[in-house]
């Protein structure tokens, strides 16, 4: 079976003028044109190719990576807007076509969106859409509390950062959570802190509770390290300040000196903080 939008392993069957013809166990054929073949290879080899449709609409294959796969969300930007609708840039030849009707707002050449990629059971066509929320539910969490999960940042609003956990899911990093600089876009890790009785996800970029401390009190002590053995934050230093310095929250600063001050590999000072 072909599948349109995924990686798929066939067999190097023969080449011909067009390129290398592919087949899977079940006699489907499928041609990789001559510029992408490999340098090197001989028949019956085993090769792993993305499928996707050509210009005429025909499954093809590519040894070109793709930016999404099948059911999967990217950030990608808009490379051209005609009358039918917009295209996207998604590391190919042929451009995936985002029709206007899946479009959370009108798209514009060279900004960036969060598109969902899928198969139009219509046309059996690749399709792209902004309206992600049509591809994320929460009505079956999959995660739990403590998870260390992947996220991708889908918009930044007064509340915090809006994103997607694990290609599933809606999630939310509040903004007061948030220590570092992210953006639309990203690719992150991160943990959920909290699933709500209405299943909204509450996310932090750090772990949770005393989860965090041993990574964080590791972080401060390389810190240290690199400033000669003395920081000047300590328990009483303004929340901002340690923000900026370490992209901690006070909170989590303070679990952290704690903890290598009871293990006696930190002197706290009441002008920082020193390494014994």
């Amino acid at each position: 079976m072909i599948n349109i939008g995924q990686y798929q392993t066939f067999t190097i069957l023969r080449e011909t003028d067009p390129g290398l013809y592919l087949g899977d166990e079940e006699e489907n054929e499928l041609l990789l044109p001559h510029k992408y073949k490999p340098e090197t290879f001989e028949i019956g080899d085993e090769i792993e190719v993305f499928v996707y449709l050509d210009n005429e609409e025909r499954p093809i294959a590519t040894t070109l990576e793709p930016y999404v796969t099948l059911n999967e969300f990217a950030y990608l930007v808009c490379s051209d807007v005609n009358k039918y609708g917009a295209f996207m840039d998604w590391g190919l030849e042929k451009q995936l076509f985002v029709p206007f009707k899946e479009q959370a707002r009108p798209m514009t050449i060279g900004s960036w969106y969060i598109v969902y990629l899928y198969l139009d059971d219509k046309t059996n066509r690749l399709v792209g859409s902004s309206k992600t929320n049509r591809f994320v539910d929460n009505t079956n969490v999959t995660v739990e509390k403590y998870d260390k999960v992947d996220i991708l940042v889908t918009h930044l609003t007064d509340k915090g950062a809006n994103v997607i956990v694990n290609g599933k899911h809606h999630g939310l990093i509040y903004v007061d959570e948030i220590f570092e600089d992210i953006r639309s876009g990203d690719r992150l890790k991160a943990y959920i802190k909290k699933i709500r009785e209405d299943n909204k996800i509450d996310v932090v970029l750090q772990a949770p509770g005393y989860r965090s401390i041993e990574p964080n009190a590791n972080y401060i002590l390389d810190e240290l390290k690199a400033a000669g053995g003395f920081l000047p934050l300590h328990d009483k230093s303004d929340p901002d300040t340690i923000k900026n310095e370490l992209g901690l929250s006070k909170k989590s600063f303070k679990k952290a000196i704690g903890s290598l001050y009871k293990d006696k590999q930190i002197i706290i000072k009441s002008d920082g903080i020193e390494l014994i």
